[in-house]
């Protein structure tokens, strides 16, 4: 288990706060609850106890031959039961010369049994309690007072088996417990559906993000609580000013090149003026304009590639922009009569990043094509593990596999006789791995090169 992920985890904080809270309650509920009723069992208990010996007091006589009677004996029919667990019991207190006299009156329920309680003294009319052993070993509660009649001191005693106490505690808490679990499954309940509720909006927050990092929307859309709106206005004003941010970036480089190209071109037509072909230094000049002016191309694309990259949003869908390349090299090759074949590709298919970009890595790929193939050019898109793939094959001479990486190379052109500056593969594969992907050259089927464009795919 990754504990680092559960101490991190809001959701499980929460619900780990919620139900600690909820255990604790309902063991503190549960304890104090059994209390109450143990206490109101009891107490209960003691008074009807006490109510027997009561009524069995106020129905205590002296008879004719001064023995003890009872007028008028108790109404709880377990008194006449045997071993019932309510009984009764009427001790004779001897003088100081005199035994003492058990049991000279007892209710039935105690059949042959007596009871035997501390040698104790109570004050006339004090009540005791006791626990002791009763009928058959079981426990009993005796609450016991000293009655004096004439000369006579008597004690009373009424006992019940603690069993009748303690059963309906037991019962009581039984249920309570039961109650109380099935209370602490719904407040669990309760307590997950508030944590899964509440962080709904911050799940809804990330696809709203996810969106816009795939390049669905430009700012995160959708209904926020009130608490968590002004943290979306927040991240709506970062990818705001960051768009404006790489828009002024670009703006300004576009101004650096066209300020440095103006006066190259000047030096270039200065350089290479008739008047001035065979002069040395006019060869030189005109040799390092034309290097600047592909520094500056390259470093340029660089540039304006790096600052695309790092915009949230962008979506280019690469059909299109395939098709209008193919339309302006079918015109600029038109003397060649080059066949452009589309083949069959995965529809919708969509790059995560300008589309400027794209338009300049395949444009280059697909005029370098273009320069080398016979009559024949295959397109092909489609989705490789989740990357957008590009193939571009050739008919033509292609390149030795020992070649390949020098070619890509800045400045390196595979044939000299060929028009070109020698930078868009160069270029192409800067601006892939600025964005993640890579530019890879094999053998095509055709016969000739094969170059595989990858980049992230939304």
């Amino acid at each position: 288990m990754n504990f680092a992920f559960l101490r991190n985890s809001l959701r499980i904080r929460l619900l780990a706060g919620t139900l600690v809270w909820i255990v604790i309650s309902i063991l503190v509920a549960g304890w104090g609850l059994g209390q109450l009723f143990h206490q109101h069992v009891e107490a209960q208990f003691d008074v009807e106890l006490k109510n027997h010996l009561d009524q069995l007091t106020a129905q205590l006589i002296l008879d004719e031959q001064n023995q003890a009677q009872v007028r008028l004996l108790p109404s709880d029919p377990r008194l006449n039961k045997p071993l019932s667990g309510l009984y009764w019991q009427i001790d004779r207190i001897p003088a100081a010369d005199e035994q003492p006299v058990k049991a000279v009156l007892r209710s039935r329920s105690l059949w042959d049994e007596t009871l035997t309680v501390p040698a104790d003294t109570p004050a006339d009319g004090e009540i005791h309690q006791h626990r002791i052993e009763g009928p058959q070993g079981v426990a009993l509660r005796v609450v016991e007072r000293t009655v004096t009649i004439d000369t006579h001191s008597l004690r009373l005693m009424v006992a019940a088996n603690e069993s009748l106490m303690t059963e309906p505690i037991e019962d009581f808490k039984g249920h309570l417990w039961m109650a109380l679990g099935i209370l602490g499954m719904g407040l669990t309940l309760a307590a997950l559906m508030q944590v899964f509720v509440g962080l709904a909006p911050l799940r809804s927050m990330q696809n709203a993000l996810g969106r816009v990092r795939h390049g669905d929307a430009r700012n995160m859309e959708g209904t926020f609580p009130n608490e968590i709106m002004p943290l979306v206005n927040e991240f709506n004003t970062v990818l705001a000013q960051n768009a404006e941010v790489v828009e002024r970036a670009r703006t300004q480089a576009g101004n650096l090149a066209h300020a440095l190209k103006t006066p190259l071109s000047v030096l270039a037509n200065a350089a290479n003026a008739p008047e001035k072909r065979d002069d040395d230094l006019a060869r030189l000049v005109a040799s390092q304009v034309d290097a600047v002016r592909k520094q500056v191309d390259y470093h340029l694309s660089r540039a304006q590639a790096a600052a695309s990259v790092q915009v949230p949003g962008i979506r280019t869908a690469v059909e299109p922009v395939i098709q209008g390349l193919v339309r302006v090299m079918q015109r600029v090759h038109a003397d060649r009569q080059i066949e452009f074949v589309l083949l069959p590709d995965q529809a919708n298919l969509a790059f995560r990043g300008e589309e400027q970009d794209l338009q300049e890595m395949l444009g280059n790929l697909i005029d370098n094509a273009s320069k080398w193939a016979r009559s024949r050019i295959e397109i092909q898109v489609s989705d490789e593990s989740g990357k957008l793939r590009v193939s571009i094959d050739d008919d033509g001479k292609g390149i030795a596999e020992t070649e390949r990486d020098h070619v890509l190379k800045r400045g390196v052109r595979a044939d000299e006789q060929v028009p070109g500056t020698g930078l868009g593969l160069a270029i192409t594969a800067d601006l892939a791995r600025m964005y993640g992907g890579d530019l890879v050259l094999a053998q095509s089927s055709l016969g000739g090169l094969q170059a595989s464009l990858i980049l992230p795919a939304v």
